[in-house]
């Protein structure tokens, strides 16, 4: 990533903006990828072999992994362009080893540990070097140096990690790595003599980006959906499990409006108007994160409530029936002031609601909870709503 153009690779003004059809087909990976991820801890919060606890930290270790993968090729694909060979054959690159790792989810604090971490490893570094060797250097050598001094500190912890047979040791180490490579990717990979990255903001494809993260959280509530069909098409089908199937796709459809509504569908506007495009970018890869693990961990809440909408709850179930909202809209909250430089009252409100709804929580019923939570939700959209009504669409404003 570079301070000059190069007219064979860095996107030209003339290029299109709209996500290609390769990039489209990778992304059917991370569909599968989070369906793996989610179906993990599911089964942490129903079996409990690992303990909920330690399990959700593992499966936050995958997800973030898997995360970097997919957040580098956006950030890569919006700076250069997507329609060059060898950023295709990088992609497609991408495609196959997010795949392999997708495939280690459920077992990757076990035996595919190694395939999990070895893969990751070799996909991050092996496309680096892939184009910087196809591409002769272009379109900037510095850029390679700083990606593989970053990810050449996190390596022999991931692999370290998945080649030892005690998982207590494994943990650490995948911690500390992940710090590392997100660290790297939020400060610009600052190396030795080259500095950090820094792109100009005319240099960035803000609609593609913008259009990239906005498919993206979709993808997440389309997993939701999955989760929730997967979980009613299972169940008895009585009375009370068809209103838990009707809750949690009333809350998706929530997660979508409060998302969408003006912020998430300005963020190629916010973008081109920032003072510093890269760093902002970057930030909002972050609030996408958060968001999309808020999601995430929702559906697991809807295949709680709707297998088991009166059952017995563990008090841990909470964490993701009221947790996964509480993620989600710290995100969305995260995002609105990238936008706008200010946050909504409303969601402000909506979390101290769901914090002091926590208590209350533990003596309801699963299904009660999770209808608590959608009533917030309802909230914020409703105060959305109301905001905007008689009043001129608001214009981007980012804080810088």
């Amino acid at each position: 990533m570079s301070e000059k153009h190069d007219d064979g690779l860095v996107r030209s003004e003339a290029s299109g903006q709209r996500a290609t059809f390769l990039e489209l087909f990778l992304d059917l990976v991370f569909v599968f990828a989070l369906t793996r991820i989610s179906a993990r801890v599911i089964d942490d919060f129903t079996d409990g072999q690992r303990g909920v606890y330690a399990g959700l930290g593992q499966a936050l270790l995958l997800f973030l992994a898997l995360w970097a993968v997919w957040s580098l090729t956006v950030w890569s694909t919006s700076w250069l362009d997507p329609e060059a060979p060898i950023v295709q054959t990088v992609i497609i690159m991408t495609m196959v080893g997010a795949m392999t790792m997708a495939v280690a989810v459920p077992d990757g604090f076990g035996a595919r540990a190694s395939l999990f971490a070895i893969t990751y490893v070799s996909l991050q570094i092996g496309r680096v070097v892939y184009f910087h060797v196809a591409g002769h250097g272009r379109p900037d050598p510095r850029q390679t140096f700083r990606v593989l001094f970053w990810f050449g500190l996190s390596a022999p912890l991931w692999v370290i990690g998945g080649l030892v047979h005690d998982g207590t040791v494994r943990g650490p180490l995948w911690t500390i790595a992940v710090l590392i490579d997100y660290t790297g990717l939020l400060l610009g990979w600052p190396s030795p003599r080259v500095g950090a990255q820094r792109i100009g903001g005319r240099m960035i494809a803000a609609e593609h980006l913008a259009e990239r993260y906005q498919q993206f959280l979709l993808i997440a509530i389309g997993e939701a959906i999955f989760v929730i069909g997967l979980a009613f098409s299972g169940s008895e089908f009585h009375a009370i499990q068809t209103v838990g199937f009707v809750l949690a796709l009333a809350t998706t459809v929530l997660f979508w409006r409060i998302y969408f509504h003006v912020a998430g569908g300005l963020l190629d506007t916010a973008v081109s108007r920032s003072r510093s495009a890269d760093r902002l970018a970057t930030d909002m890869a972050f609030a996408h994160l958060i968001m999309i693990a808020g999601i995430v961990l929702s559906g697991v809440g809807f295949e709680l409530f709707v297998t088991e909408p009166l059952g017995h709850r563990p008090a841990a179930w909470l964490i993701a029936i009221l947790g996964g909202p509480v993620l989600f809209l710290v995100g969305r909250s995260t995002l609105e002031y990238q936008v706008f430089a200010r946050v909504s009252r409303s969601r402000t409100a909506a979390l101290l609601a769901l914090g002091l709804l926590t208590p209350v929580s533990l003596h309801l019923a699963p299904l009660a909870a999770g209808a608590a939570a959608a009533v917030v939700l309802l909230g914020v959209a409703a105060a959305d709503a109301q905001r905007s009504r008689r009043r001129p669409p608001e214009k981007a404003k980012p804080p810088f």
